[in-house]
């Protein structure tokens, strides 16, 4: 396939920084995995996943999850299979 269309998009440094390290960690260059991406918008006509806003529950634990509120730990994976399965 011939790869001849350019995009430039604005996005926040963080955002991208995040995502790069990410994709490094994958072997995957950020033009692939924005190739990617445009590549399954066209497929499924459409977003490739879910959006939504999040309800006030959603919202407030989500809040509550990056400030480190409320957060229930386990000491290994054993123990939280055996929490799930009770």
């Amino acid at each position: 396939m011939n790869k001849t269309a350019t995009i430039q998009a604005r996005i926040d440094p963080s955002v991208k920084n995040k995502a790069q390290r990410i994709l490094n960690k994958l072997n995957i260059s950020m033009s692939e995995a924005i190739s990617l991406f445009l590549t399954q918008v066209s497929l499924t006509k459409g977003i490739p996943f879910e959006i939504k806003i999040p309800n006030e529950l959603t919202e407030e634990t989500l809040r509550k999850s990056e400030n480190g509120e409320e957060l229930h730990e386990v000491s290994d994976v054993n123990q939280l299979l055996e929490e799930l399965k009770s």
